[in-house]
């Protein structure tokens, strides 16, 4: 039949709109800004820093180690290691980033950086609303403006953001169950007598 195709094209068409029209799940559009759809959890876009507690300087993952600096194909990370150090989670001094900064215009969204961060410092942001007024505003992002808090972390990756805390929470536990094993040593055993009596 002449035109068969257009027929059924638009028969789809007409189920679409009839069922989106009456049932809410099958709509295909909604009313942003006001409404926002949910991104899912796997969704990345740009960097951050995690930090723990409420202190953003104090409580950053980052030890300033630069793999993620060394690593990043586009090279928009640039590190400046800090001349003192402050304690990381387990109590040990490291160093820390004085300047981290990354240039978003450059970077791709790879998440090269992420993956091989050791100390689970960088994860992938879902902001993806990064206009501003001026136009080199949002170029470059500071530390200031990269570090997020770990609860941040977990709205917006629950999952991945249980395990890392599970194997930084095991990490530290090891730590502490080796430094109280060298502060207490074990008693010494009395010499066995290779021939009893």
């Amino acid at each position: 039949m002449l035109g068969g195709g257009i027929l059924k094209g638009m028969a789809v068409t007409a189920r679409n709109f009839v069922g989106s029209y009456f049932i809410q799940e099958r709509m295909t559009t909604i009313q942003y800004p006001e409404e926002r759809a949910p991104l899912p959890e796997n969704y990345r876009n740009f960097p951050f820093l995690v930090f723990d507690g409420d202190d953003a300087h104090a409580g950053l993952r980052c030890v300033a180690c630069q793999i993620c600096e060394k690593e990043c194909p586009p090279q928009c990370i640039y590190i400046v290691k800090s001349k003192d150090k402050k304690p990381d989670f387990v109590g040990k001094p490291q160093l820390y980033p004085a300047t981290f900064d990354i240039d978003i215009s450059v970077c791709m969204s790879c998440q090269i950086c992420v993956e091989v961060c050791p100390f689970d410092a960088i994860k992938m942001d879902k902001v993806f609303e990064l206009s501003r007024r001026e136009r080199f505003d949002a170029l470059l992002m500071q530390k200031a403006e990269l570090a997020k808090s770990n609860e941040y972390y977990h709205q917006i990756h629950p999952t991945e953001a249980t395990d890392v805390d599970a194997g930084l929470a095991a990490a530290a536990a090891a730590a502490a169950a080796k430094k109280k094993a060298v502060a207490s040593p074990a008693p010494p055993t009395p010499p066995s007598n290779p021939n009893p009596a």
